[in-house]
């Protein structure tokens, strides 16, 4: 028996307490002889990064204790923190950027000395006993970064780069004989997705690189994830046909040949209208792995929804693995199975094991302990949906579900309209406690993947090259007004959420169109001038794709940043920012809360001391939810099921 109550209204068991007391992010799997190891975000324990170990009878460590936090700070979103070899864990600590070595049992002891260097994305070199790993010097304020591959001794931590002169670099891998290293760089204005160089070198007996030749790669193709083998043979990932699809290059010996694009030297294993890449926004991303049967383990994206499967290289058959993860990261084989992060639209992320020949899944670690009686949870539904220009967009439609309360008739639901970060980037139909806090409350919700996103080849992900804040906005208003079209949410009351780059495109829906009543930013771009001018070394070029060359085009961007036209903005806006955040400095969301103050539009500001560029702390992930669920419910009209701390609203008028 159902109790009738408005949308919204509704009370539900996933709270704000359950998501944030349950809840770990879990990254980067790695593998160790039969130890599957991996790093815990715990909010719990003020976000602290920490690299847990399982042993192969199944006990569970911890091999770093508080206040140690393994987080690296290269291009200040990270990755790559750790890498293990025979027992031996190196990792960069996040409060001195030092790569400090642990084993289980021992205290962590540093390695490196120098100040003001990070590092990350590092392999171990056993044969002449160091790392070689991305190093971003810091140690000069009056110049960029400084970004180069660098070895790291194990046993004096004295440094030696090895390679330099781009302005960025990843994946610097060993083959597995020691006598070649990979790596890929670009340079400026590129991202990692919009063009790389893959090059191999050869490696000496004392660890010094000959003369570098170029694989594959340019200004245009993006390559991803170079790997070696154990017979040698270069794989990589690249878009060159329009999809990031899987490639190997046999190479020649003594002497590097160079590949041209094109080149029949360089072979394509799986041609396929789909990514088996992800944009590299964080060190070490994982696609695919070998196994000892001589096959690849692969993951692969197709209209946003990410499947498992073999590849038999000499015969380029892939085949797919039945399993009912939607989304996988991370990936890795060993011991006959694949490690991975996975989730579906019923079943949140975490780290399992796939039994390779018998499909058997284990569940090694659960990103949340919380049980969620399926009762109350809201399975994604792929949509697409018409756009402007004749485009179809995507996204993930959430309907309202709550098997204790029913709607009364007639009633539409109001519509949250998420708008993922990035740009660059993509959401997943995984299924998420904070997306079912919304939908167990009577308030449906569409993620949206506008054009820009991955997981739909690089002609859509261009789609955004010289209009960010257009097509994006285009795309997240076209949804919602689809919706409402269709009767699954009321026109009336459609709001629309996102965070950092999402951010920006929330305030840009709030101020140039008219189709949301309310929004809020969370840490979002209100001002791309002051991103282009004061961001960090990896973005503060990003602009000149998604907008246009800075200050060149001034105009553009005055013309297309929200901080610049709060004259139109109309409707409420919730502001939420982390006082410490180098990428988007809080002054840029007070300055837009000063201005609605002044013109008397309904805000609110909720400010965080001690963090960053997202929030990782317990309390004000909770904090957040909260107050934005009670600024709807003000904003909207209805009564909450559930009791939320109140947050301060200005110009809100009285019922």
């Amino acid at each position: 028996m159902t109790t009738e109550a408005p949308y919204g209204s509704w009370k539900s068991p996933v709270t704000a307490d359950l998501i944030v007391s349950a809840t770990v992010g879990i990254g980067q799997p790695m593998l160790d002889g039969g130890d599957v190891y991996w790093t815990e975000v715990r909010p719990m324990e003020a976000g602290r990064s920490v690299i847990v170990r399982r042993r192969p009878d199944g006990s569970i460590d911890d091999l770093i204790a508080a206040p140690i936090s393994a987080r690296a700070r290269v291009h200040e979103y990270g990755g790559g923190e750790f890498v293990v070899r025979d027992g031996a864990v190196y990792f960069s600590n996040f409060a001195d950027q030092r790569i400090y070595r642990v084993r289980a049992g021992s205290a962590p002891e540093p390695l490196t000395h120098a100040e003001g260097m990070r590092y990350a994305d590092a392999v171990v070199d056993a044969a002449r006993n160091r790392l070689i790993c991305v190093r971003e010097d810091h140690s000069r304020a009056d110049r960029e970064a400084v970004n180069t591959i660098a070895a790291v001794d194990l046993t004096s931590g004295g440094e030696t780069v090895l390679v330099q002169g781009a302005d960025f670099y990843a994946y610097p891998r060993l083959s597995s004989d020691g006598s070649k290293l990979a790596w890929i760089a670009w340079d400026h204005p590129n991202m990692p997705w919009d063009g790389t160089e893959l090059r191999v070198a050869e490696v000496d007996a004392a660890g010094a690189l000959g003369e570098s030749a170029l694989v594959a790669g340019g200004r245009t193709e993006s390559i991803f994830q170079p790997q070696w083998p154990a017979d040698g043979e270069l794989h990589f990932v690249s878009d060159r046909g329009g999809w990031w699809n899987l490639y190997r290059w046999p190479g020649l010996y003594p002497g590097l040949k160079t590949a041209a694009e094109g080149s029949p030297d360089v072979e394509v294993l799986a041609a396929r209208k789909a990514e088996f890449g992800r944009p590299l926004w964080q060190f070490g991303a994982a696609t695919y792995d070998f196994d000892t049967e001589g096959r690849i383990v692969c993951a692969y994206c197709e209209r946003g929804m990410w499947r498992l499967a073999t590849l038999d290289g000499a015969l380029a058959e892939l085949t797919d693995i039945e399993t009912p993860f939607s989304d996988i990261r991370g990936l890795r084989v060993g011991g006959g199975k694949a490690y991975f992060i996975g989730g579906s639209a019923t079943r949140m992320s975490g780290l399992v094991a796939l039994d390779l020949a018998s499909g058997e899944i284990e569940t090694v670690r659960a990103s949340s302990e919380a049980r969620v009686d399926e009762g109350y949870v809201s399975a994604a539904e792929t949509i697409e949906f018409p756009t402007e220009a004749g485009l179809t967009a995507h996204g993930f439609f959430y309907p309202p579900r709550n098997r204790d309360f029913s709607a009364p008739s007639g009633e539409k639901p109001p519509l949250l309209v998420m708008s993922h970060g990035g740009p660059t980037s993509a959401t997943s139909p995984t299924l998420s406690l904070r997306t079912q806090f919304w939908t167990s409350r009577g308030i449906a919700v569409l993620d949206v993947n506008y054009g820009g996103s991955t997981g739909y080849g690089r002609e859509y992900r261009q789609r955004l090259d010289g209009r960010w804040g257009i097509v994006d906005v285009d795309d997240c208003v076209s949804g919602a007004r689809y919706l409402a079209g269709r009767g699954l949410a009321d026109g009336e009351r459609l709001a629309i959420t996102g965070g950092s780059a999402g951010g920006y495109t929330t305030l840009c829906a709030l101020a140039f169109r008219d189709a949301f009543k309310a929004g809020a930013s969370h840490f979002g771009v209100g001002d791309l001038e002051a991103l282009a001018r004061d961001t960090h070394k990896f973005e503060s070029r990003y602009l000149d794709g998604l907008v246009g060359p800075y200050p060149g085009r001034r105009d553009i961007y005055v013309e297309r940043s929200p901080i610049h036209h709060v004259e139109r903005l109309a409707c409420p806006v919730i502001f939420f920012q982390g006082l410490d955040d180098p990428v988007v400095p809080p002054n840029q969301a007070e300055t837009m809360v000063e201005a609605l103050r002044a013109k008397g539009v309904p805000v609110a500001y909720v400010a965080f001391e001690g963090e960053q560029h997202g929030f990782r702390r317990a309390p004000n992930i909770k904090r957040s939810l909260e107050a934005e669920l009670y600024f709807y419910s003000r904003v909207f009209g209805f009564e909450l099921g559930d009791a939320v701390e109140p947050v301060a609203i200005d110009n809100l008028p009285s019922n």
